[in-house]
């Protein structure tokens, strides 16, 4: 099995500010206009975006939401815990991976918070994320850790891990 820092310089990821490593691998030419999406998209979007994403153990994937849908595909290593609490504030833990316990894709929907890690010791996941409309930052928003909390206490131990 291929190590991490394999795949970090095989593939030129950089720090992603959620946690892991990332690089954009695809951004579609075709323009949403901004009449035509959702109040939460702050413009016009590009119609579809795409990344590698590789996460180790150790780190995480910050509690964030984004104003799109966003498509989880496994490539390699182990499997990846994501953590979801939809707008219904219901909490879903998602397993992605090839494991038999793991599908190889997961669906997170527009607005909802979510964050992942890779749970098991010395292990890494390697994986694709599939953003649509397609993603910008102006529609990014990392979670505060007490306000997160004051909306979901139920879910206080897993915000408390997953934010900074």
């Amino acid at each position: 099995m291929h190590s991490a820092r394999y795949w970090k310089q095989k593939l030129q990821l950089s720090s992603h500010v959620e946690g892991g490593s990332y690089k954009e691998i695809y951004r579609s030419s075709l323009v949403l206009p901004h009449g035509s999406l959702t109040l939460q998209h702050n413009g016009s979007r590009n119609a579809m975006t795409s990344i590698y994403f590789l996460l180790e153990h150790g780190e995480f994937s910050a509690f964030h939401r984004i104003a799109s849908d966003e498509l989880w595909h496994h490539y390699y290593g182990d499997d990846l815990s994501i953590y979801e609490i939809d707008i219904n504030g219901t909490l879903t833990r998602h397993l992605l991976g090839n494991s038999p316990a793991a599908s190889p894709f997961v669906s997170i929907r527009a607005g909802s918070w979510f964050g992942s890690r890779a749970e098991n010791p010395n292990s890494y996941t390697l994986c694709g994320c599939t953003v649509t409309p397609g993603f910008d930052f102006a529609d990014f928003e990392l979670a505060n850790r007490d306000a997160l909390t004051a909306l979901y206490p139920a879910h206080h131990e897993i915000i408390a891990e997953l934010t900074r």
